[in-house]
């Protein structure tokens, strides 16, 4: 079959350290244009200041990978959906859970893919954990997830505004993986969110969450954190410990530890040409629905003022 001609809107880090290179390493896409309104694009690929004016050019192409602030990622959505073009959104899918449902049924009712991705999900340790943890007693989970937010979003201002997320844009990567490999769904007890007084989203929250059999699961968020950064769950059951750490790349259980080579990205674009091969959508709201959670619930308490 002839490749997915996919443009990518949004030409910044994320693009260009992980889309890029996951699509020239698929034989199921060629890339087929950029799309960034500032700065320039990329040597022999065609580039547009916008997502209208690259549909207004004839440029062939048969999808979009959206790596823009998700603020503004809807309206371009929604553009791309109704041009009948399947869309890859990056994570977070949308600024708020009723954009991302709106999508889903413009997605439906144009024929479209559409594809909320949780890169974490496809981390090496992921799937082994869900598998060791299915049928096990879940006693205790403790979710620790600490960064340096200057070395990971230097000078991005978007994420500290409304719809940024602030410490939840990596803390969702965190839940991506705890939907995952959980075996019941769980729910926000308690919040606290912790945000610096010149900013509008936080830079640490600790929470507790509990499932319908009333297990405990604790998470600690911090952007900042120096030194060794920590990407860490802990779940205790019944026959042991099972612990992802390094994002989910690294997987400790009773029998041993394993470590498998990063395959997030290529395996999110794997999951996209299935999708679009297959004329369907994968939209997993629950992550997100955990974040407005805790906004919606959450103790604010604020901090001394935060600078780049």
């Amino acid at each position: 079959m002839a490749p997915i001609r996919v443009a990518i809107v949004g030409l910044g880090k994320i693009a260009r350290d992980q889309h890029l290179p996951a699509i020239a390493g698929n034989p199921d896409f060629a890339l087929a244009a950029t799309v960034s309104p500032r700065g320039a694009g990329l040597d022999d690929v065609p580039h547009f200041p916008s997502l209208e004016a690259l549909i207004a050019s004839g440029t062939p192409v048969d999808a979009v990978a959206l790596c823009t602030p998700p603020q503004v990622r809807y309206d371009i959505a929604v553009q791309a959906l109704s041009a009948g073009l399947h869309v890859f959104l990056e994570k977070p899918p949308g600024a708020t859970l009723a954009e991302v449902v709106a999508l889903e049924a413009e997605a439906a009712a144009t024929g479209a893919t559409l594809f909320a991705s949780w890169h974490s999900r496809y981390a090496a340790g992921v799937e082994p954990a869900r598998a060791f943890l299915a049928d096990r007693r879940i006693d205790r989970v403790t979710i620790t997830w600490r960064e340096d937010v200057r070395v990971w979003h230097p000078g991005q201002a978007w994420i500290w505004e409304a719809g940024g997320l602030g410490v939840f844009d990596p803390g969702i990567n965190a839940l991506s993986i705890a939907t995952r490999i959980l075996p019941r769904p769980f729910f926000l007890r308690q919040a606290v969110l912790s945000l610096p007084a010149n900013r509008a989203a936080p830079i640490a929250a600790r929470m507790t969450f509990s499932d319908s059999r009333g297990t405990p699961i604790a998470m600690d968020l911090d952007w900042r954190q120096t030194g060794p950064q920590t990407w860490d769950i802990l779940v205790e059951t019944d026959a042991g410990e099972c612990h992802l750490s390094k994002g989910g790349s690294v997987l400790t259980l009773p029998s041993g530890t394993e470590r498998r080579d990063d395959h997030e990205y290529p395996g999110l674009y794997a999951r996209f040409a299935t999708l679009v091969r297959e004329t369907r959508s994968d939209v997993d709201v629950a992550p997100l629905r955990l974040v407005a959670d805790a906004f919606l619930r959450g103790e604010r308490e604020m901090v001394e003022a935060f600078e780049d």
